[in-house]
Parts: structure tokens; C-alpha cells; sequence
């Protein structure tokens, strides 16, 4: 009857607003978490039959709860380089600490921020729990290719703190200038001797040292020089020689002219390399291209060594690390040289809104979610990575409370209707007497 079904209405609005007021509370309970994501709960009506034949029966309301998960919060900065979130749409991938370390296999889990910190194995982690996931680099810092829909070849980032690394030379660039004077005829000026610092494979500071002769003619100049180059890891063995001729034309004076091997790594015309091979392996030396006033020139009467550069490090010890906007985490080191050793992706789903909800502000892909795709920090629809950076709850206290006000007034309002049915119960039962 009429009477009873306004008692459910009731009843079911009673339902409804403690639905509401369960997630109001979870939101004002977590206005400190970071990456909180705001809950909210719908109401839908009920619609019973019988409202055609002029009794109407009321149906009451059913209630759904939501979670924003696509909602962002603003984003604060902190101290700790590993401190990470996205400036946009995107999610870091993690895994529970337990399944790491049983070998349970990777079950992949996504967060829009997390403070990590290395624990005593070395690996990024939550204070509760989560793992930082990521692609492990090559050991020159490039990013293999891996697949993007699917946890393999994701590992969990590991960062050994005091850990020793060297960075072996690779390349140098030499700017040199030889005195035009020694070549003229009856100079008696002696080589020309530099040594250039280079470090091995492993760290250790070896030299490569090059000496410049002149060539003297009987009459007028010659403009010639021999450049002789030497390994101190290969007991000075000649690793190079090279003859060269000066340009002595007007505008392009004092520029190298020709260069000719006799012996060791050719000369590469086009950028003005040398390919030396030392004891610790090959080293690109950068002398000049033929007429390039920045490389070796032969002017004046001074023996000036202009302009000397090369890559590398002796051993240092690893203090940090940091990530850049594009996900690549690299290693910083106390002799001043960094690599990249992971490459951080951004998880995205097609609708954020259907994962689910686990504890720790992270959550699962689902069949209402969609797969994931793991992208490059910027590229698609995802945004960049920010280091040093912890994401805000989303919740909005001054707006909860508002809700919660209400919610208590609707809750009332249900409860007199429920207190009203039962006077009405109590006059019809009186009728009788």
C-alpha cells in the first residue's frame, strides 16, 4: 500500500545518505594523501509500477559510488629528487614490494604520484610498499626497444647509493696552433710535444701524447709538418701519423691544407676526425676539416694549444639520482659525470575512471578501464614526468562540508518521513479501538 511503500522510501533514502555520507568522510579523511582521488556517490530513483492507475507507490532511491581518477590535483614541490608525478594525464607503473622480492612475477599496479626512496637492496620504493617500475638501459645510456603492452622487460629500478662507476673517453677535440716559422728554411726550431689525459675502461687516467715536427726545406717554406701520436697504456707504441701541409693562399692562410695517413686510424674528411684505437679502445679525435680555422692552423711564430676537450671521468661514487620531464632517470656521481640507467614510461588507459581501486592510491586495469599502454613521458596523450614533486589530494574540504551539511539535513528529512509512517501506523491501528 501506499503507506508502506513511502516506510521504504524511507528507509532507502536513510541508505542513500549514509552511502554519501561514507564517502564524504573518506574525502575529508584523506585531504592530507597525496594522489587521493575525490569519491562521490549518485542517486538514481526507483520507478514502480502501478503509477498509471492513479495510486502512486513510491519507489525510493538506489545510490552508486564513483572515484575521479582522471581528476588532477595541483602539484607541490619537495626535497627528494625521486619525489615523482605526472604533469598531466598518465599514471607510473609499480608493483607490491612482495611480489619483487618472492618472484611472483610482476602484477602491475599505476599511481599518479609516489615518494620512492631506496631500501637496504637498493630499490625505489614506498614507505608502503610500491615498487618504481621502469626500462633498464644500455650500458651508453640509449633505451632498447621494448614492448608497450605488456610488463615485460619492465624491472624493478634499482639504485645502489656509494656504488663506483667509471666513464671511459670516447672522444676529444684538439684546436692547435703550429708557428709557421719552423717550417721556413734554416729554422732550427725543434718538435712541438703535448700530452693529452685520457680515461681507460676502467677509470685509470691514462695520456695520449702527440708530437708535431717541422718540415725544413734548403730554401723558402715548406708549410709541412709530421704529427706523430703515442699511447702511454701501449708503452707509447704509435698509434697514428699523419703528414700535414698548411694552406699559405690569402683568407685561407695558417688553415690545414692536406692531411695524408702513414700510419693508424684514417682521417675522416667530412667531419675532421681522426679513429684512434689506445689500449682502452677507440677514441674519435677531432682535429679540424680541411680550411677550418677551429681545428689545427699553422700561423705566426707560437706553439699554442688553443682550445683542448674530451669526455670521460675517472672512478666516481654515485650520490644521486635524478629524472628529467621525459622519464629518463639518470645517475649523478661525484667526479662530475652522469648516465642514464632506467627509462620511466607513463602508463595510460582509455577510461581512468573504470580501474580499480585498490589501497595506497593505486590502482588495477579492468575490463571497464581498458589495457594499458606504456608511452614515453610527453609523447601522446600523456604528460611529462616531474622530479621533486608530490600531486595534492584532490579532495576539496570547504566543498565537503558543504555536502556533508546537506547530507545531514536529507538524512533528517528521510528519518521524519520514516517517524511519520508510524504516527500514521499508530492512528490507522486506533481506529479499531
Amino acid at each position: 500500500m501506499t503507506i508502506s511503500s513511502s516506510l521504504n522510501a524511507g528507509v532507502s533514502g536513510l541508505n542513500a545518505n549514509a552511502a554519501r555520507l561514507a564517502t564524504i568522510a573518506d574525502n575529508i579523511a584523506n585531504s592530507s594523501t597525496y594522489g587521493y582521488k575525490r569519491a562521490g556517490t549518485e542517486f538514481n530513483n526507483i520507478v514502480t509500477g502501478g503509477q498509471l492507475t492513479g495510486k502512486y507507490s513510491a519507489g525510493g532511491v538506489r545510490t552508486s559510488a564513483y572515484r575521479l581518477i582522471d581528476e588532477r590535483a595541483s602539484l607541490i614541490s619537495t626535497g627528494n629528487s625521486t619525489d615523482l608525478a605526472i604533469g598531466g594525464r598518465g599514471m607510473l607503473p609499480v608493483a607490491s614490494i612482495v611480489d619483487v622480492e618472492q618472484g611472483n612475477g610482476l602484477q602491475i599496479r599505476l599511481m599518479t604520484t609516489g615518494s620512492f626512496r631506496p631500501d637496504d637492496a637498493g630499490i625505489l620504493r614506498t614507505d608502503t610498499g610500491m615498487v618504481l617500475l621502469g626500462w633498464p638501459a644500455n650500458v651508453d645510456g640509449s633505451i632498447p626497444t621494448y614492448p608497450r603492452d605488456t610488463v615485460a622487460g619492465l624491472q624493478p629500478v634499482r639504485v645502489s647509493l656509494n656504488q663506483f662507476a667509471g666513464d671511459a673517453t670516447t672522444q676529444m677535440q684538439l684546436g692547435v696552433n703550429l708557428p709557421a716559422t719552423s717550417t721556413d728554411a734554416g729554422s732550427t726550431n725543434g718538435p712541438e710535444n703535448m700530452s693529452i689525459e685520457y680515461f681507460d675502461n676502467l677509470g685509470a687516467s691514462k695520456s695520449v701524447s702527440i708530437t708535431f715536427t717541422p718540415v725544413v726545406p734548403a730554401t723558402g717554406s715548406t708549410n709541412a709538418w709530421s704529427m706523430v701520436i703515442r699511447d702511454s697504456a701501449s708503452g707509447n707504441t704509435i698509434v697514428g701519423q699523419y703528414d700535414l701541409t698548411f694552406d699559405a693562399n690569402r683568407g685561407t692562410g695558417g688553415t690545414l691544407a692536406t692531411l695524408t695517413t702513414v700510419s693508424g686510424g684514417a682521417y675522416n674528411a667530412a667531419d675532421g676526425t681522426l679513429a684512434l684505437t689506445v689500449a682502452g679502445g677507440p677514441i674519435t679525435l677531432t682535429i679540424g676539416k680541411v680550411g677550418d680555422p677551429a681545428g689545427l692552423t699553422q700561423l705566426s711564430d707560437s706553439f699554442a694549444p688553443v682550445s683542448i676537450s674530451k669526455n670521460g671521468s675517472p672512478v666516481g661514487n654515485l650520490t644521486g639520482v635524478v629524472v628529467d620531464e621525459t622519464g629518463r632517470m639518470s645517475a649523478i656521481y661525484d667526479s662530475g659525470f652522469s648516465r642514464v640507467i632506467y627509462q620511466i614510461p607513463v602508463a595510460d588507459v582509455a577510461n581512468p575512471n573504470g580501474l580499480i581501486v585498490q589501497d595506497n592510491q593505486t590502482y588495477e586495469v579492468s575490463s571497464e578501464s581498458g589495457s594499458f599502454f606504456l608511452w614515453d613521458a610527453g609523447d601522446g596523450p600523456t604528460g611529462d614526468v616531474v622530479g621533486f614533486s608530490r600531486e595534492e589530494s584532490a579532495t576539496d574540504v570547504a566543498s565537503e562540508l558543504t555536502q556533508l551539511i546537506q547530507t545531514q539535513r536529507a538524512y533528517s528529512s528521510n528519518a521524519k518521513i520514516i517517524q511519520t509512517v508510524d504516527e500514521m501506523w499508530q492512528e490507522t491501528t486506533n481506529i479499531k479501538r
